[in-house]
């Protein structure tokens, strides 16, 4: 057993198929499928179901494909520290959208200052997304503002956050200036889509006092949610931090809530069995200073 036996196995259960597998890794098919079924012999199980032409991973397929995407990327990292040297080195960093947008650049830069010959990839997704990239290996780390909800990830707090409620100029809530949770009931909401750190704590607490949502819009970006309140298309709950500047300029709104704070962190993200770095841990070290 090697780590191609291990490769050709992860790309097979990532795509489902062992012919798309043989494309993406540049092999004959009939090659794939002699990898798979000596793996098989090797370990005397079955990995996949084949059923209609289709492939399904078994139970011990899914307990190999969590060891074998952990080996394969600590092959990879020996490999990369083994022909690098540490100052020449590469992170590849997930954000979620909120921290991307207000809080990574500013890191990022800071953390350049200091090691300008480390290269630095990111992705910025929502929480989901980025949880599922860390499962994967695919990135080092991510800083997320929604909850985890895998085992195998280890969370750490690095930043305090609050969501407020925000509204347009022509909105009645202006007025008011303030209100209660169940005021927002049958209020035309724009909110993040399913998978955003921000949307889950919002419909968690909704729905946790039995309130009904009127969701009039969905978004995957903070910059659309303003414009679309700007407009007056409804109203939202959104990190302070992005609406700072709109707030200043009396573009936006901010509505108290009396009965309701809607707190959270932000976290630091990773898998349990991430070999951490120096690199790493010197990133992680801005993320904690102010």
């Amino acid at each position: 057993m090697t780590i191609r036996h291990l490769r050709v196995f992860i790309m097979v259960a990532d795509l489902g198929s062992m012919t798309k597998a043989a494309n993406k890794l540049f092999i004959a098919q009939p090659s794939v499928s002699q990898t798979i079924k000596e793996l098989e012999d090797y370990y005397n199980i079955r990995l996949f179901e084949r059923l209609s032409k289709k492939l399904y991973i078994t139970e011990e397929g899914r307990q190999l494909l969590s060891y074998a995407r952990y080996i394969v990327s600590l092959f990879d990292e020996m490999e990369q520290k083994m022909r690098q040297s540490a100052e020449n080195s590469k992170l590849k960093i997930g954000a979620s959208v909120t921290i991307g947008t207000c809080i990574l650049s500013e890191i990022y830069s800071r953390y350049h200052m200091a090691y300008p010959n480390v290269d630095i990839d990111t992705i910025v997704d929502n929480t989901t997304v980025v949880e599922a990239m860390v499962l994967k290996s695919e990135i080092d780390f991510a800083l997320v503002e929604g909850p985890v909800h895998s085992r195998d990830i280890v969370s750490r707090p690095f930043m305090d956050d609050e969501l407020i409620l925000i509204c347009g100029d022509s909105h009645p809530f202006k007025e008011k200036g303030h209100i209660v949770l169940r005021d927002l009931e049958g209020e035309n909401l724009i909110l993040r889509e399913s998978g955003s750190g921000t949307r889950e704590l919002f419909e968690n607490t909704m729905l946790a006092r039995g309130i009904d949502m009127n969701i009039k819009g969905v978004c995957n970006n903070s910059e659309t949610i303003k414009n679309a309140v700007i407009a007056n298309m409804g109203v939202s709950v959104i990190s302070k931090m992005i609406v700072k500047d709109e707030l200043k300029m009396g573009k936006l709104f901010h509505i108290e809530i009396d009965d309701t704070e809607f707190k959270r962190q932000f976290n630091i993200i990773y898998h349990k069995n991430k070999y951490i770095s120096k690199p790493i841990k010197d990133f992680w070290k801005l993320c904690y200073s102010p």
